[in-house]
């Protein structure tokens, strides 16, 4: 038994112990750590008492550091930016709604090239007013087939010079309609409203479960042990509605509101600055949404690859 100091008789009730503290078992057992920083004298005596050993301290400090930096990068670069995310081709191809096969080449303040042009994916086959190749083309050769000369019933009056003559007008005057046309129906002659509807078409082409259950290896998320997939309903036409369309259709959009914001005058656009907030944050919530659902899935990282969304576009706050 540790001594027991005798007290006033008016304090009895109070014994002091001079047995020390006894700690818990889990914090017995942590070691101990040093949080006071080291002072500049102590530094001083340290470096003059082993300066091999301090000079070692120090480069160990050095690189810990350096390594901490570039994880941090890593990092930073990984979480992306929450409205533009990674630029990727297919992003990039919604500016000229997938009719230019190369990026434009970026250059700086100096008139120096700084990035070459990349290929970006094309969509050859759209046409403009909600057309695409192949209604144009059956469109074309059923103009030019009732338009075409009718020949004369009784060939005894008919005039075979004058028909080849009408003949030939008609394939002349047919050449330049179709000339006339192509360059009405080019998507490049389009405004921002036919690249939109040109853009929501790409999206639900490359991004629609019709077409993305066949062609990706795993479009649905893994089951758990001893669970039965269920069946699949018939689709009876294109899929518009499903969350990563609605999400490729809100990354267009957005990306469209951006490069508005960041030209002449942007930072003065209120209205567009608030529909730009809108549009992040519905897409952040269909994010989350599908991140619920469709996570581990091929629809998930087929969404995220090719669109190039990072966690800052649905993680966290996002703020313009």
């Amino acid at each position: 038994m540790p001594p027991r100091l005798p007290g006033p008789q008016g304090l009895r009730s109070l014994t002091l112990c001079l047995r020390p503290a006894v700690a818990s078992p889990a914090q017995a057992l942590q070691p101990l750590i040093q949080t006071a920083n080291i002072s500049q004298k102590e530094k001083k005596r340290k470096m003059k008492q082993d300066p091999y050993g301090w000079a070692q301290a120090q480069q160990r400090k050095a690189v810990n550091v350096k390594r901490q930096a570039e994880l941090q990068a890593q990092r930073d670069a990984a979480w992306g930016d929450p409205v533009k995310g990674i630029t990727t081709p297919f992003v990039e191809s919604f500016d000229s709604a997938g009719q230019a096969s190369v990026s434009p080449p970026k250059v700086g303040s100096d008139g120096q090239l700084v990035e070459e042009p990349k290929p970006l994916p094309t969509s050859p086959h759209l046409r403009n007013y909600l057309l695409n190749k192949d209604e144009f083309d059956s469109a074309i050769q059923y103009a030019e087939h009732i338009l075409k000369p009718i020949k004369a019933e009784d060939r005894s009056t008919a005039d075979p010079e004058k028909e080849d003559e009408e003949a030939r007008e008609h394939a002349a005057r047919h050449v330049k309609a179709v000339a006339a046309l192509e360059r009405i129906a080019k998507l490049e002659h389009g405004g921002a409203k036919d690249r939109k509807h040109a853009n929501i078409r790409r999206c639900i082409e490359t991004f629609g479960r019709h077409i993305t259950d066949q062609s990706l290896e795993r479009p649905t998320p893994p089951l758990a042990r001893g669970v039965e997939p269920k069946p699949q309903p018939v689709r009876a036409g294109p899929d518009t509605g499903s969350s990563e369309v609605q999400i490729a259709i809100l990354t267009s959009k957005i990306r469209a509101l951006s490069k508005a914001l960041e030209g002449h005058g942007g930072n003065r656009d209120k209205n567009n600055k608030r529909s730009l907030r809108r549009l992040c944050h519905k897409r952040q919530r269909l994010l989350r949404y599908m991140e619920r659902k469709e996570r581990g899935s091929g629809r998930w990282h087929h969404m995220l690859e090719t669109l190039g969304l990072t966690p800052a576009t649905w993680k966290g706050q996002i703020t313009l």
